[in-house]
């Protein structure tokens, strides 16, 4: 399967596994600035992507950022829908006590592909019946 990519800035790094393995392809920040505690901050990789049929591209943290500097993702995982055609951002977040700096290069999520199921819509009066029911919540305990 292939992940067609776009660069929009010259200095973007495409999308890449660190690892054999890997779920998730590392994106790039391709700006420098600085996150202030409490804030949250669009940060651009400067590259677009065509993702094959069938398929979405949800954007993760990273938790080596979440556990060092409490640095995490907004809306996550974030979608990036089939036809999607425009820039890549990652909305960041910082929950951390001190300013985080971003780093042109820098690694600051993680983009996993996934299928996509397709279903029809249909209005009904009943559900079935579970085993589960209406239970939600912390319905199971603690």
């Amino acid at each position: 399967m292939e992940l067609k990519i776009k660069k929009l800035n010259p200095n973007a790094r495409l999308p890449e596994y660190a690892h054999p393995g890997d779920a998730g392809l590392d994106l790039f920040s391709v700006v420098d600035l600085s996150i202030d505690p409490g804030e949250a901050k669009l940060v651009p990789t400067g590259i677009a992507i065509e993702l094959p049929p069938g398929t979405e591209a949800q954007v993760r943290p990273r938790s080596g950022l979440a556990l060092k500097h409490q640095i995490t993702l907004l809306n996550s995982p974030g979608t990036i829908d089939e036809g999607y055609r425009g820039e890549v951002a990652v909305i960041m977040i910082n929950h951390g006590k001190q300013t985080f700096h971003v780093h042109a290069g820098m690694k600051i999520a993680q983009m996993v592909i996934q299928k996509v199921l397709r279903v029809s819509v249909k209005e009904c009066d009943e559900l079935s019946d579970s085993q589960r029911g209406i239970g939600g919540f912390g319905s199971t305990g603690i």
